[in-house]
């Protein structure tokens, strides 16, 4: 069950991002948010179903205007109003101030405990004038061996901490969580490291995070398309979210799936001109993806169930398109498909990959909205457009 969400500083977000645009079509989207939620007379921050529709409507209208980072903002706002998303995360990226406050209290913690660190120091020099930098170590673990037994009291002499302090709490813990998961490095190793982030470039690290968790993406989808048993919930889940794999025309993955009553779309990708195309996929142990029929070379039955059923899917849109484009913002007419299907490992008949190959692209060569490829194709383009954006020359340099 969903849990909706709204408050006094989502409302001030949404109102600040009113000044970021001038787009009359995107402005009108904020203020059919800004009705939903009420003004700061009531107090009541109207929430629910409607809100998250209307945040993701702004988020659309932006795309269509190409303002990507307003969209993204928009984004967050749903995510927030939908249950998915912390207040205090979009605080940090959109609220200068609620920002300035946090930084001002990991400050002072820092202060506090830095203040802590060196009480405790003076008080082992004074206790043992000849301690050196090995027992301040041995305190200062001994220590944080202890610290499981602190704890805050209950009752009459107790302390009473407000809402906000026991989330930051639980911030913590979840933090610990985290720190206690990484691995154990060597002093050789967190030396190296420091030298590294030292020297290193922003830009460049968020490059590496960024090639490192598509190579893993990548990975995933290559071992799911080796399993024969893999199935296409199997093979979409791969996929989900990764739009760049299949190239870099398309700017997002659309979250709705179903724009018409009757069809439900595996992948909907979103174009830069704010056009929808339309991924449909099949298993990828296909055996008679491509067949020899009196000595020539022919797509399969299952191949071509795939395109009619493409092509059903974007008859409708067509038909559909001003209802669509109106509700959604997406336009839908003269969308595109991209059907992927088999993989030359599984085909039979004695049929090479470079034949398969061969005969998909004479298919294509017939089709001016509809492009087949596999699973093979997919693999091999994503990894060659995977290899051209790697940052190793300049990790190297």
């Amino acid at each position: 069950m969903a849990t909706f969400r709204s408050s006094f500083s989502l409302l001030r977000m949404v109102e600040a991002a009113r000044e970021l645009t001038t787009a009359v079509d995107v402005l009108k989207d904020i203020s059919a948010v800004e009705h939903i939620m009420g003004g700061y007379r009531d107090r009541l921050y109207g929430k629910g179903r409607p809100l998250v529709d209307a945040l993701e409507e702004v988020a659309r209208t932006a795309i269509l205007h190409g303002d990507f980072d307003l969209a993204q903002r928009f984004q967050r706002f749903a995510a927030y109003a939908r249950g998915d998303l912390f207040l205090e995360v979009l605080e940090l990226h959109y609220d200068e101030r609620a920002r300035q406050r946090s930084e001002e209290y990991i400050r002072r913690y820092i202060a506090e405990g830095v203040d802590r660190a060196v009480t405790i120091l003076e008080m082992l020099c004074q206790d043992n004038p000849e301690a050196t930098a090995a027992d301040a170590r041995d305190l200062f673990r001994g220590l944080s061996k202890s610290v499981d037994q602190l704890g805050v009291e209950a009752g009459e002499n107790g302390v009473r901490l407000s809402t906000l302090d026991l989330r930051r709490l639980q911030r913590f813990g979840h933090m610990e969580i985290f720190l206690r998961s990484l691995p154990q490095l060597s002093a050789e190793d967190l030396r190296l490291a420091e030298e590294v982030l030292a020297d290193a470039d922003a830009e460049l690290l968020t490059r590496m995070l960024e090639f490192k968790a598509r190579k893993a993406a990548l990975d995933t989808l290559g071992a799911a398309v080796d399993d024969p048993d893999s199935s296409e919930g199997a093979l979409h889940a791969c996929l989900k979210k990764q739009e760049w794999i299949f190239g870099g025309a398309f700017v997002a993955e659309l979250a709705r799936r179903q724009y018409t009553p009757d069809t439900i779309l595996d992948i909907p990708l979103l174009r830069a001109d704010g056009s929808l195309h339309v991924v449909e996929l099949k298993r990828a142990n296909i055996e008679s993806l491509v067949v020899r029929r009196s000595g020539h070379l022919m797509l399969g039955a299952p191949a071509h169930r795939a395109v009619s059923q493409a092509m059903n899917y974007l008859r409708t849109l067509d038909e559909s398109r001003p209802e669509i484009l109106a509700k959604y913002g997406v336009d839908a007419r003269r969308a595109s498909a991209t059907v992927v299907v088999g993989h030359s490992q599984y085909v039979g008949g004695g049929i090479t990959p470079s034949e398969v190959a061969e005969t998909i692209r004479t298919f294509n060569s017939h089709n001016s909205r509809i492009e087949v490829i596999t699973y093979e194709t997919l693999l091999e383009s994503a990894a060659r457009m995977l290899a051209l954006s790697s940052p190793q020359e300049e990790t190297e340099s």
